[in-house]
């Protein structure tokens, strides 16, 4: 068994997508990215090659490379999980932002993130916070996501 965390966070911008664990969320303002800036599947891949000790992302996908230019991180996700074979026991995470509430596409994220990861949905966790009007996040410039994941 091991053990890994990951992180990210991204700028907010009007005109951009906002995607959160492979979900699309009704948003005027999205991640400001070189791929896709989905937060939640970064911090995951973070997390897994983490607990691996492969390195972060941005070794796996430079946001120097025209390749990964605005790449959809689900694939990235699971192109990270078939070159690893890792198993996946669990993972638990949490999003951090102040609006549009995502209280009503947690499951849909659990679900989607279940797809990609080829896990049952109750070994991930998806939970959602604000940051009490508090630095970046809570002034809605940012999102941010953390993620803890254990392999087997």
């Amino acid at each position: 068994m091991r053990v890994g965390i990951g992180n990210d966070i991204h700028r907010l911008e009007e005109g951009r997508r906002l995607v959160i664990g492979g979900v699309t969320i009704p948003s005027d303002r999205g991640e400001a990215a070189h791929s896709d800036g989905d937060v939640l599947i970064h911090a995951i891949i973070d997390a897994l090659l983490g607990a691996l000790a492969l390195g972060d992302i941005g070794v796996w996908f430079p946001d120097s490379s025209t390749k990964t230019e605005g790449m959809d991180s689900a694939l990235m996700l699971s192109r990270v999980i078939e070159e690893t074979r890792c198993r996946i026991a669990n993972v638990d995470t949490t999003v951090s932002l102040e609006r549009p509430k995502l209280r009503p596409y947690i499951q849909s994220i659990r679900e989607r993130l279940a797809d990609i990861m080829g896990i049952s949905a109750d070994r991930i966790s998806v939970k959602a916070k604000t940051a009490e009007g508090l630095g970046p996040v809570g002034e809605g410039k940012a999102v941010s996501a953390e993620a803890v994941v254990l392999i087997e």
